[in-house]
């Protein structure tokens, strides 16, 4: 997406990254629609899988990590589309190779939905359609082989990322120094982020499960493997979430059926809508420890918007002519955006970098109240950027850059 945005002259942090969270946001609009065609593809009438692709495109978890450039989000339509064609029992052996494509992409994209993969593989040969998973098992090994094959052009080892991956967060559980959490994590997280649209979808997806019993196994293995899992983080699901959606879907249908009546079905259909839309009204809301990050020590504090001070004053350093270096002595440079933001090329020293003495660095960005000798020149909530009284900065050889 960055490269589309340089080839159409956006080299503004205002333009690409503008560019980056409308593609997201498509991306998140396209994967409601697929929800809405795997929850048909899985039995629901029209009107319920609109209920139920409500159910993930109005929610407030599936609005807050929408135009956020993760990839879950980048993963998540290939895998919701991806189902929709491959899935259904009589999918033709068109749709079976088109589906499993995107489901072998969706892999190269988040190692973890390999999951859906031998799921989709168990599913056919639970069914004892031979033929089916053959066809299924040869598309899926092409794309596994372009995955190797880019990791040994890329790394020089065959499947290097997937190695390293699996050996630092399964063999060496290296991912527990981020935290870990029980078993119970993402439903009290979920329960908390949307208390009754939980409850709800919940409720109809085990409706679902006599009449898309595939689709209910793959939902709950992915989630049960992650919920196994010691290091927990609420976005890891956002490619599951769909799935759950659309089982909704059906089973909103199973409810629909035994009213009697349009006016009753409508009414049914509207309910869970609803309910979707007062959810994600309420995203705006959402706190750390609404979405289970930081939950110990800002639980309180806003969800949305972490950071955004640090990365609009970078923003603004970026556009001066007179920045020769760039201090950020305010957060740790890991949680800012970096060259992303501040798309200039000179250094950019984090806060344990050199002093305001040595000359390298002509502003810098800190906490308001601590300008000290130097000239305020912006402000965003408690932070500045501040310009030091040096003409120009000393030269630093052995600093690297690197523009996004």
């Amino acid at each position: 997406v960055l490269g589309l945005g340089r080839l159409v002259g956006l080299t503004d942090p205002a333009g690409y990254l503008g560019l980056v969270k409308g593609f997201f946001a498509l991306v998140g609009a396209a994967t409601a629609w697929a929800t809405w065609r795997l929850s048909r593809a899985s039995g629901a009438s029209t009107l319920a899988a609109s209920g139920g692709a409500a159910l993930f495109a109005l929610a407030s978890v599936p609005l807050y990590f929408a135009p956020r450039a993760m990839s879950e989000n980048a993963s998540v339509l290939p895998v919701v589309l991806g189902l929709s064609l491959a899935l259904p029992k009589a999918a033709s052996r068109r749709a079976l190779v088109a589906g499993a494509s995107l489901l072998g992409l969706a892999v190269l994209l988040r190692l973890q939905n390999g999951v859906f993969c031998v799921g989709l593989l168990a599913v056919l040969l639970c069914r004892r359609q031979w033929r089916q998973a053959g066809v299924a098992l040869a598309v899926l090994s092409g794309w596994a082989l372009a995955f190797g094959l880019l990791d040994k052009l890329t790394w020089g080892r065959w499947f290097h990322s997937a190695i390293v991956y699996l050996d630092f967060n399964v063999v060496q559980g290296k991912a527990a120094q981020w935290g870990t959490e029980p078993f119970g994590y993402y439903p009290r997280i979920l329960r908390t982020a949307m208390p009754v649209l939980t409850v709800v979808t919940l409720a109809l997806a085990v409706l679902a499960v006599p009449r898309a019993w595939g689709l209910s196994l793959l939902a709950v293995a992915f989630f049960v493997l992650h919920a196994l899992q010691p290091h927990k983080e609420l976005r890891f699901l956002v490619p599951v979430l769909p799935l759950f959606a659309a089982l909704a879907g059906v089973g909103l249908d199973s409810v629909l059926r035994v009213l009697r009546g349009t006016p009753a079905r409508a009414t049914a259909t509207l309910a869970v809508v609803a309910g979707a839309l007062v959810s994600g009204a309420d995203a705006g809301a959402l706190t750390f420890g609404d979405v289970g990050q930081y939950e110990r020590v800002r639980p309180k504090d806003s969800a949305w918007d972490d950071q955004g001070p640090v990365n609009r004053l970078l923003e603004a350093a970026g556009r001066r002519d007179d920045v020769c270096g760039l201090k950020v002595e305010a957060v740790h440079l890991a949680w800012t955006g970096g060259y992303s933001y501040f798309h200039r090329k000179v250094p950019l020293y984090p806060h344990t970098g050199p002093g305001r003495d040595s000359r390298r660095f002509s502003h810098v960005i800190t906490p308001a109240g601590f300008e000290g000798a130097g000239t305020l020149v912006a402000r965003d909530g408690a932070l500045a950027l501040v310009k030091l009284p040096v003409a120009d900065c000393a030269p630093d050889p052995g600093y690297s850059w690197r523009l996004p």
